[in-house]
């Protein structure tokens, strides 16, 4: 078999948000990528306080799961400038520019927060809210869908084989992990947790295997729920697993095409 390697990176830096590819990208112990869930969008609620950030469940903001139109959203984010850049695809799939703003500022956030009130109103519980912890590398708190930081692991060969067995194709950005790799055993990666191994010259720790929810039955091209994917996992695997939350053990640098050596 060949060498396992990363064919593609991914971060979110708005929770529930689309995704946005990378080249390489440089990651500290105990964090995650640079602005992966950095921001979330609060549903009606005014909870979570940034001087003293907690873990919340994913229910208390907007998301997939049950926010499907979400995914008819693209977005755009630019490191420097704070800058969020929202743009709509039409049923012919064109994106237009439907909101901007600096949302690491009050304001910024503002501009965007009107843009959803509107576009999101049969979803909302009281006004969205978008919250952040000001961090200006982007290293801050993270609105991940468990309480630690982590990278979020999925191995291609295993989307592969669910693809086997719904006898259709399934995009593997319905499972919004970090890094993906191929070359891999289908399922390996379920094993590892508790256990060391290396993604080119970065050392991480498998710690959680990621259960799937109703996230995943949203297509992220058409926004429409066409498949049951926890249901497919469970009847045909019995399990709802899909990829591996893991830790960055030490600083380094990860880059597509990088050798993943399995745990020994």
């Amino acid at each position: 078999m060949a060498d396992s390697r990363v064919t593609a990176l991914y971060r979110y830096p708005v929770k529930g948000l689309s995704a946005e590819e990378l080249a390489k990208v440089s990651l500290k112990a105990g964090g995650t990528m640079p602005w992966d869930r950095a921001f979330a969008i609060e549903n009606g609620t005014t909870d979570f306080d940034p001087a003293d950030p907690q873990y919340f469940p994913k229910t208390k903001f907007l998301m997939l799961a049950k926010n499907e139109r979400l995914a008819t959203l693209e977005t755009q984010f630019d490191d420097d400038s704070g800058t969020l850049t929202v743009l709509r695809r039409d049923k012919g799939g064109k994106a237009k520019q439907v909101a901007k703003g600096d949302i690491t500022s009050r304001i910024g956030r503002q501009l965007i927060e009107h843009f959803l009130t509107s576009y999101m109103e049969d979803d909302l519980r009281g006004p969205p809210r978008i919250v952040t912890v000001p961090d200006a590398a982007g290293a801050g708190f993270s609105f991940s869908d468990v309480p630690m930081k982590v990278l979020s692991l999925i191995n291609m060969t295993s989307v592969r084989d669910l693809e086997r067995v719904t006898g259709e194709p399934v995009d593997p950005l319905r499972f919004r992990g970090n890094v993906y790799v191929d070359d891999l055993p289908a399922w390996s990666e379920l094993e590892w947790e508790n256990k060391t191994f290396s993604i080119g010259s970065l050392k991480v720790k498998g710690i959680l295997r990621t259960q799937r929810c109703a996230a995943t039955n949203v297509n992220p091209t058409t926004a429409k729920r066409d498949m049951n994917v926890p249901q497919t996992l469970r009847i045909g695997y019995g399990h709802m697993d899909m990829g591996l939350y893991c830790e960055v053990l030490e600083d380094g640098d990860l880059a597509t095409g990088d050798v993943l050596t399995p745990p020994a």
